[in-house]
C-alpha cells in the first residue's frame, strides 16, 4: 500500500511552552485520533521534532485523495489548530532488510 507522511505545523513558534488550556485538549483528542489509526493499521509512525517545530505522521492509503481524507480527519487539523502539508512518501529502508540491489535504493514495504 502507498505510504505519504503528514507534517503538522502548530499555530506559534513557541506552541509546546505557551499551549493552552483548549488546546491541550485538542491535542489529547489529537492523540487519541492516532492511536486510533495505528490500530487500524493506517498509522505507522507518529513523532514530532524534539524542539516542537513540526509533528509527523507516515501514513498508508489507497492514494492520495485517501490520504488527505486521513490527514485531514485529524483533529488537529480539521479543528484549524494545526497547518496540514501532505507528501507522498518512498519509504527506503524500514529497519527491516537493507533495500540494496546493485548499488540502488529500491522501496520496501
Amino acid at each position: 500500500m502507498p505510504t505519504f507522511a503528514y507534517r503538522l505545523l502548530p499555530p506559534r513558534a513557541a506552541f509546546w511552552a505557551t499551549i493552552e488550556p483548549g488546546e491541550v485538549a485538542l491535542m489529547v483528542r489529537h492523540l487519541e485520533h492516532l492511536r486510533r489509526l495505528k490500530e487500524e493499521g493506517a498509522v505507522r509512525f507518529v513523532g514530532r521534532a524534539e524542539n516542537g517545530d513540526y509533528g509527523f505522521v507516515l501514513i498508508e492509503a489507497d492514494d492520495q485523495a485517501h490520504a488527505n481524507r486521513i490527514a485531514t480527519s485529524d483533529p488537529a487539523v480539521s479543528e484549524g489548530l494545526m497547518r496540514l502539508e501532505l507528501h507522498a512518501f518512498l519509504v527506503v529502508y524500514s529497519g527491516e532488510q537493507v533495500p540494496m540491489e546493485s548499488g540502488t535504493a529500491k522501496p520496501v514495504s
